[in-house]
Order: structure tokens, then C-alpha cells, then sequence
């Protein structure tokens, strides 16, 4: 029987604006409904998509309990209103779950099993912070498998600091000032806005209110106000609050097709699905985790980075971001690399965040048909890296 790969494309993506962990936007709000409400927007804003020709449905979630257990890729779906007959799983890669969901499901669209598939992520660290009812095996710790920094994302990030002594506190800093401004630029510019699909939410002291962008970001951000800043995770360190993502709540979808499908149905192919890496690190430096990813799906395509136009790296860490960059020889303010911010301004709800780097791309290529290839890549815990190499349907530029 003849098995033919078919392209694969990114046709739309949603998300909900990110939340404070805590006493934030969704403290009273469940995780699946935000998934839910992400599903639902996703099948709104594509009218040509019958809902049953929607082949998969898989959602990430870090921490797989409570409200956001449940193989919430299948009960999101039922709870969305999709048909009975669309099936739908869960997956956990940590931080790069999302990413994850989009490889794989989009993997199986290009064997031919799928048409169309939802794909994406949610994390609620005020309800569940990450590591909520794990228990690591001794054997980690007294067969020293691993550091005990390994398991303290904060300390690996550190650990980064010690890796790489040219990535100073003040270099991280100006990262995290840079990454806030271009948020709030995007956002007076209404980069942002076009991703976000608005949720109810409630809360018993102040009632019912609309969540309509992002909470974390904080605009005025200056070298000065962050170097105040504690280092929890290390006397005299370098990693703050200030140079890190926060805790956060949110989701985020995608909608992913085979490319002569979208023709059919008469749906968006925004950007097309190359290749994608994953790779392994030792897991007390995590962060490090996009180089060999990068590294080994270049090996793999033959290019080099020269030939990427665009970069969405997530910034768990402004060191994680700086390593990168400084292993590839890229400037810290390189033109290419989060060009609307990134995590440090707009959260980092775990699992979902994989999907947040596509949406940007997406929307960047749109406007940039001079760029044919693009990367998102993201660190992962427990020493992992995953990058994904997408090329622009709207270049110009032939061969």
C-alpha cells in the first residue's frame, strides 16, 4: 500500500490573554473552560471547518490533575461541542507541551491519518503549581542521576549564569527591559490582539468581568527598578522575577491541516510545517536545551542560521534566551528574535506556550513575505529543547 507524506500547515491560532497565578484573572476560572473557550473560537473564526471533519483534538498540560487532567484533549473537546466522534488525548513535554501536541498531531497529518487537528495547551499554576502531586524517585538524587538544581527551574537558570560568565545580571536585565517594551508596542501597535479571544470571568468580591489581554506584562520596566530586585534562588545570583517568566494562567489552540485539504475547505495555510528536533541536556542546565535542538534539525535540513528570517524563542529565562543567542553568535537585541516580546512580559503558562511562539510567527510572516523560514523553540524541564522550523506560504522571494 503506497504511504505518501503529505505538507502540512499552520491554518489559525487562539489564545486566551495570560493571567497572574494566584488571586489573577482566572483564579475563580476553570482550565478546561479555557480551553474550551479556545476550541470554540477556533471553529468560529473558520466557518468553512465542519466540525467533523476535526480528526484529533490533543491539548498539553504539565501538571495532568484536577480540572486539567481527565485526558482534557478528549473532555475539552465534548465540553467545546464538538462531535462524539472526534477523539482527543493528553500530552505532558513540560514547558514544551504544546509544541509538542503541534508535532506530533501535525506528524500524523503528514502519514496521512489526520485531515485536521486542534492542537494546543493550557496550564493553571494558580491551581496547580508545577509539581503538584509529583513524586520524584529517590534514585534521582542518591544514585546522583541528576543535580539536585535539576529539579528548581529558578536554580537551573542559575546554574546557566555559571555556564556562560559572559551573561551577566545586567545583560539579563536588558533583555527583560527590551522584552517588555516590545510588548507594550505590540500592543499599541494591536499585534497582539488578533490572537486573543476574550473570556468571562468572575470573581465572588468584584463579580463578573471580561478578560481582554494579558495581566503580566508590566510596561515602565527599567534597568533600574530590576536591579533592586531579590535573587531568590541564590544569594547575590542573577535570576529575579524581574528576568523570568512568571507564574501563569492560560491557553492556547492551533489548527493545524494537510495542505490540499485547506484548498477543500477553503481555509487560511499560513505557514507550513518543515521539521522539528528535540534533544536532551543535561537537565541542571535546562535552558541550554534550544541549541542542540536547533542544532541537529539544521544538521538534518542542511541550512544554517543564516537562512531563518525570523526567531520565537520562549523566554523562561533571560539567560536561556541570551545562551542561544550567544551560542549562534546573534546579537542580545538581534532584529530577527521576538519581534512583539516575549514570556517575560506576557507569561508563561507552561504547556501552552509552544502555541504562543506560532501564533506570533504566523502573524509576523504575514507581514514579512521577504522571509521564507522561520524558527520557534522553546527549553524544556528537565533538561530538553524543542525547535520547529516553519517556512512562510506568502514568500515572494522564489527559490
Amino acid at each position: 500500500m503506497p504511504r505518501t507524506a503529505r505538507d502540512v500547515v499552520f491554518v489559525d491560532g487562539v489564545r486566551t490573554p495570560f493571567g497572574k497565578s494566584g488571586k489573577g484573572l482566572y483564579a475563580e476560572t476553570r482550565a478546561d473552560d479555557l480551553v474550551v473557550r479556545v476550541i470554540r473560537e477556533l471553529m468560529r473564526r473558520n466557518p468553512g471547518l465542519p466540525a467533523e471533519r476535526v480528526d484529533e483534538v490533543a491539548i498539553a498540560a504539565t501538571t495532568q490533575i484536577g480540572d486539567q487532567g481527565l485526558t482534557i484533549g478528549r473532555s475539552a473537546a465534548i465540553l467545546a461541542g464538538l462531535p462524539s466522534s472526534v477523539p482527543g488525548y493528553a500530552i505532558d513535554r513540560m514547558c514544551a507541551g504544546a509544541l509538542t501536541a503541534v508535532t506530533t498531531s501535525g506528524a500524523g497529518i503528514s502519514f496521512g491519518a489526520y485531515d485536521v487537528v486542534i492542537a494546543g495547551g493550557v496550564e493553571h499554576m494558580g491551581r496547580h503549581p508545577m509539581g503538584e502531586g509529583v513524586d520524584p524517585n529517590p534514585r534521582f538524587l542518591s544514585e546522583k542521576l541528576v543535580d539536585p538544581s535539576a529539579l528548581v527551574m529558578g536554580n537551573t537558570a542559575e546554574n546557566l549564569h555559571d555556564r556562560f560568565p559572559s551573561i551577566t545580571k545586567e545583560r539579563a536585565d536588558a533583555y527583560a527591559v527590551r522584552s517588555q517594551e516590545k510588548v507594550a508596542k505590540a500592543y499599541a501597535d494591536g499585534k497582539i490582539q488578533e490572537d486573543l479571544v476574550e473570556v468571562l470571568v468572575r470573581s465572588l468580591e468584584q463579580g463578573y468581568g471580561l478578560a481582554t489581554r494579558d495581566e503580566p506584562p508590566r510596561p515602565g520596566t527599567t534597568m533600574e527598578s530590576l536591579a533592586s530586585l531579590k535573587t531568590p534562588f541564590r544569594a547575590h545570583g542573577n535570576v529575579t522575577p524581574g528576568n523570568a517568566a512568571g507564574l501563569n494562567d492560560g491557553a492556547t489552540g492551533a489548527l493545524l491541516a494537510a495542505e490540499d485539504v485547506t484548498q477543500e475547505l477553503g481555509l487560511d495555510a499560513r505557514m507550513r510545517l518543515v521539521d522539528f528536533s528535540f534533544a536532551g541536556v543535561d537537565p541542571e542546565v535546562m535552558g541550554v536545551g534550544p541549541v542542540p535542538a536547533t542544532e541537529k534539525l539544521f544538521a538534518r535540513q542542511g541550512i544554517s542560521m543564516d537562512e531563518i528570517g525570523l526567531i520565537e524563542i520562549n523566554e523562561a529565562f533571560a539567560v536561556q534566551v541570551l545562551a542561544f543567542l550567544e551560542h549562534f553568535g546573534l546579537a542580545d537585541d538581534d532584529a530577527r528574535v521576538n519581534q512583539w516580546g516575549g514570556a517575560i512580559a506576557m507569561g508563561h503558562p507552561l504547556a501552552s506556550s509552544g502555541v504562543r511562539l506560532m501564533m506570533q510567527l504566523a502573524r509576523q510572516f504575514a507581514e514579512r513575505p521577504d522571509v521564507r523560514y522561520g524558527l520557534t523553540t522553546m527549553c524544556v524541564g528537565m533538561g530538553m529543547g524543542g525547535t520547529v522550523l516553519w517556512e512562510n506560504t506568502n514568500y515572494e522571494g522564489g527559490k
